[in-house]
């Protein structure tokens, strides 16, 4: 069944639809949870808030093909308000996607690994935030700036300065 039939169905309160929308994508849904709430307990409670809220408010939703996207920013929005809610700023810092060519040995997949790290402590948290759902999560950057409540151009701006920030420290430079 498309996407736009089990919304519309899951709009007039059919739970069975609602259900089979996120179990879709629930591999999505919890590696983006685990990225934000740093452990799988809280990971997994993000989840559960994120389905209550959608269940609550999936009448609210304007456009039935774009229910992923909705639905991935009441969950990083769940996440930032647990995160307040525990006074913890932390953010993603074990990187499960990283991409490494398999016929790296482990020793250079962890020193990839630190060396992406070490860059990423450069730039500030909207720009880490931004880069990383851009590069380990392959988002556009229009789902970006709907996860985040920012416009267009600053999710893009907050990606591009964040790079040219690690750029500059890879070379050497100070942006000081």
């Amino acid at each position: 069944m498309t996407v736009i039939r089990l919304v519309k169905r899951a709009k007039r309160g059919n739970k069975d639809a609602l259900l089979q929308l996120i179990s879709e994508q629930q591999d999505d849904y919890y590696q983006l949870a685990l990225k934000y709430m740093g452990n799988p307990h809280d990971a997994m409670d993000a989840m559960e808030e994120m389905i209550v809220s959608l269940y609550r408010h999936i009448t609210t939703l304007k456009q039935n093909d774009a229910f992923y996207s909705w639905s991935k920013t009441i969950l990083v929005n769940q996440c930032k308000q647990m995160l307040r809610k525990k006074a913890r700023v932390q953010l993603l810092e074990e990187w499960e996607t990283i991409e490494v060519p398999s016929d790296a040995d482990p020793i250079t997949q962890s020193e990839q690994r630190i060396d992406i790290e070490e860059m990423l402590s450069f730039v500030n948290v909207y720009q880490r935030e931004a880069i990383e759902l851009k590069y380990f999560y392959d988002l556009d950057y229009q789902t970006i700036a709907d996860m985040t409540d920012v416009s267009l151009g600053t999710a893009k701006s907050r990606v591009f300065t964040g790079l040219e920030k690690m750029r500059n420290r890879y070379r050497g430079e100070r942006d000081d």
